[in-house]
This record gives C-alpha cells, sequence and structure tokens, in this order.
C-alpha cells in the first residue's frame, strides 16, 4: 500500500482517474446531441471540478518526483489512452490505424522526454 501513495505512483492514479473525468466531460455529451448546450456545459464544468480535484493534488505530489515537463507528458500520454478507450467504448467510434500511428508518433516523442532518466 506504501509503494501506492509514493510520489511515483499516487500521481499517475490520480491522473489515470482525473482524465477519465475529464474525457466524460469533454465527450460524454456528444452521446446526447439533444441535450440543450447550456446544460452541457454546466454539467461538464461540474465534471471538470472533479477533475480538477484530482489533477491539481496529481501534480502537486507528483513533482517531487516529476519536473513540470514530465508530469505534462505523462498526462498527455495518460489522455490519449483514456480518450482511445473512451471513443470506441462510448463513443462507438473505432480507431483507424492513421490515429493508431499517429498516437504511436507522440508516444515516442514523450519517450525522449524521459530519455536517461535513471
Amino acid at each position: 500500500m506504501q509503494q501506492l501513495t509514493s510520489p511515483q505512483i499516487l500521481p499517475l492514479l490520480l491522473l489515470v482517474i482525473s482524465n477519465i473525468f475529464m474525457t466524460v466531460a469533454w465527450y460524454g455529451h456528444l452521446n446526447y446531441k439533444s441535450a440543450p448546450l447550456w446544460i452541457v456545459v454546466l454539467v461538464s464544468w461540474g465534471i471538470a471540478f472533479l477533475e480538477y480535484c484530482l489533477a491539481v493534488p496529481a501534480n502537486r505530489i507528483g513533482h517531487a518526483a516529476y519536473s513540470a515537463a514530465e508530469l505534462k507528458t505523462i498526462q498527455e500520454i495518460i489522455t490519449l489512452l483514456i480518450f482511445a478507450g473512451f471513443s470506441v467504448l462510448v463513443l462507438k467510434e473505432p480507431l483507424s490505424w492513421k490515429h493508431v500511428v499517429g498516437f504511436t508518433f507522440i508516444a515516442v516523442g514523450a519517450g525522449f522526454v524521459f530519455a536517461g532518466k535513471s
């Protein structure tokens, strides 16, 4: 249990959960296109508030183990993974080979941020 609360692991878990909330806030309404836009915005803000309640501590705690650039890179990779799953499972929009190649290039670029880190 102590490993889960370490500044290396806890931020990752918090970022995964926060990204689930943010993906739902940004894209979940696409399945409810008949809902008035002002309601969608208010509901999305409420969901995004929960995301911030997790993302801010994730970055505060994670900064003990990672640089700000590394935290941002981790967050972006998590975002792509969460979005890819959400797109396929919730929105029922398949990812094409072009999406996979593009996401892979982003992941390779992220790898350079951590290259040489012990």
